[in-house]
């Protein structure tokens, strides 16, 4: 048996959006709060929030949320990568963008279910015949997690697992998603347009 935890990656700076995309509104309340919720209602090992200080205190957080501050999101994603692992005991790591609104509880039970098939292998979403997210990697990748943002230290810090993912295709199992539209992200204004 397996134990996931899952670890939302909240901390980003938005920096392709010009502002703060996670605090706009979805059906009444911020885009995070929707991350949180979902997060909230996975049946997982553990729960952890990574974010800011500020979103933080934006929202609203079950007793069963683990939740670690980015001190530093302008060291990108990478960052907050390290600090959930660090903190994470489970067996597996299922990171969660906080940018994808539409995803639902179902939408994960995929990937988990084909985790406790494949409890070797790195499981993700493929949309539209392109990797996307959310990512689960079994533990023994953790140390390849932790280097991330050691390795990328001198680069770009905004790939995030990618890297890992793209080096290890051999060791990927892909799901195609019975509602594939839930996996849309919100990177920019248009992004958002559509989503309302």
């Amino acid at each position: 048996m397996i134990n996931v935890s899952a670890i939302l990656l909240a901390a980003g700076a938005s920096k392709r959006m010009g502002f703060d995309k996670l605090m706009l509104d979805h059906h009444g309340v911020p885009i995070l709060q929707h991350a949180v919720n979902l997060l909230t209602s996975l049946p997982v090992y553990e729960r952890i929030l990574i974010t800011s200080e500020i979103r933080a205190a934006k929202i609203l957080l079950s007793p069963g949320i683990r939740l670690l501050i980015n001190s530093h999101p302008e060291k990108g994603v990478n960052r907050s990568i390290q600090i959930g692992v660090e903190a994470a005991t489970g067996t597996h790591y299922l990171f969660l963008t906080a940018d994808q609104p539409k995803l639902e509880t179902a939408d994960i039970l995929q990937l988990l279910e084909a985790a406790d098939e494949n409890p070797d292998r790195i499981i993700h979403p493929l949309i539209k015949s392109k990797p996307n997210s959310p990512t689960l990697f079994p533990g023994s990748f953790r140390d390849d997690l932790l280097d991330l943002y050691s390795a990328t230290s001198t680069g770009s810090n905004d790939f995030g697992g990618r890297m890992i993912r793209n080096a290890n295709r051999h060791m990927c199992i892909t799901i195609e998603p019975e509602y594939p539209h839930n996996f849309e992200d919100i990177d920019n204004a248009d992004d958002y347009k559509n989503l309302i």
